[in-house]
């Protein structure tokens, strides 16, 4: 797959007249090689040439895993004494490189490696290969919407985890903590980005971090979390009620999952991801929280966690079968509480599947 995936992308290098590629985001080179690893400080990229073979520039002890990830093209490697600029550029060296771009992630790339680049590449002009690269990875094979489900379903086990040590008394952090042993349990050795479980006022804060905080009696408490698995991710959102919900907090819950539920509801290859933003949302104005949903709908869900397509109102791009993305209205009420419903959608041929499936009627946990 990795290879078909390089071929293509090796032709849009030779379409627009790209000298080279400088890959360096670990989503993509994963995309593209089937190698995954967290550099850190240190220089991990792939370098694709629109005629050549391409190849990997790795720290000497990455070596073995790039090679057990299956890749089977050419390794630079380098120790932590060497210059990896200098190994990079000897590489660079033996080719004849046409055209006067090249392609960086823009989003991704520090100044001081964009200027080591352009001294290497004769100071040419740098381009963003984001856009084809997340054409390409918006549309997903089967093999990828296979460990997809399979985050999903792992997604809805940590979040049924987590509803069940809810318990008065015990603090967010002590639920958290749950949620991500019981996991490792199940081979999960990678979450999707930081879990998040915040009760009551907290969870009136889209981005609350977990705390300390006892979960009381009439409290709200929000789930946020996903894992990783074969490099795919998932994501879900559910908010339940510990003890007894004020009516006004439960009018909340069931206008956030009406808008859930709306917007899953027109999702079919044609439909413009816009008009998921706009029906959900149009459902939580009228029923006057407008300004209580401050983001977009949703967003792509792939190698990352937040990848395209954007989920939101001013998006007149189409829905195509294959893609992947999060459905998430949410209404908060500061000094409150908040409610968010998250499920991860994909794409079919004549509509949509939902990935995840843990239940999103309201929850009343007695304590």
């Amino acid at each position: 797959m990795t290879v078909e995936r390089l071929t293509t992308f090796q032709k849009q290098l030779k379409t627009e007249n790209i000298a080279a590629a400088f890959i360096q985001g670990k989503e993509n080179i994963f995309y593209l090689t089937g190698f995954r690893t967290d550099p850190h400080e240190r220089i991990v990229a792939l370098i694709v040439l629109p005629d050549e073979e391409p190849f990997l520039i790795v720290p000497g002890m990455e070596k073995p895993l790039v090679q057990k990830a299956g890749w089977t093209h050419t390794i630079l490697t380098y120790s932590d004494t060497d210059q990896p600029w200098s190994i990079l550029g000897n590489a660079l060296s033996r080719y004849t490189l046409s055209g006067d771009s090249i392609w960086v992630e823009k989003r991704l790339i520090p100044l001081e490696r964009a200027e080591q680049l352009q001294q290497l590449l004769g100071q040419k002009q740098l381009l963003d290969a984001e856009p084809a690269l997340m054409q390409l990875r918006s549309i997903k094979s089967e093999d990828e919407i296979a460990h997809m489900r399979k985050a999903a379903q792992l997604a809805d086990f940590g979040v049924e985890i987590g509803v069940g040590a809810i318990a008065e008394g015990r603090t967010e952090i002590e639920i958290l903590a749950k949620i991500e042993y019981e996991l490792t349990l199940r081979g999960i050795n990678e979450m999707a980005f930081q879990t998040t479980v915040i009760s009551g006022a907290n969870s009136a804060d889209p981005h609350g971090k977990p705390s300390n905080k006892a979960i009381q009696h009439g409290d709200l408490v929000l789930f946020d979390l996903g894992v990783v698995v074969e490099g795919y991710c998932s994501d879900i959102t559910r908010t339940v009620a510990f003890g007894e919900l004020s009516d006004s907090l439960q009018t909340v819950y069931q206008t956030v999952l009406e808008a859930n539920q709306a917007a899953i509801s027109i999702c079919k290859p044609g439909t413009e991801l816009g008009a998921l933003d706009r029906k959900a949302r149009s459902i939580i104005t009228e029923a006057g929280f407008g300004e209580q949903f401050p983001h977009r709908l949703g967003h792509g869900l792939g190698t990352d966690v937040h990848e395209l397509p954007s989920i939101n109102e001013t998006n007149t791009d189409k829905l195509q079968a294959g893609m992947t993305f999060t459905i998430e209205p949410g209404i908060y009420l500061p000094n409150q509480g908040g409610v968010r419903i998250e499920d991860d959608v994909l794409i079919t041929k004549d509509g949509y599947e939902l990935l995840t499936k843990y239940p999103k009627e309201l929850q009343i946990i007695r304590g």
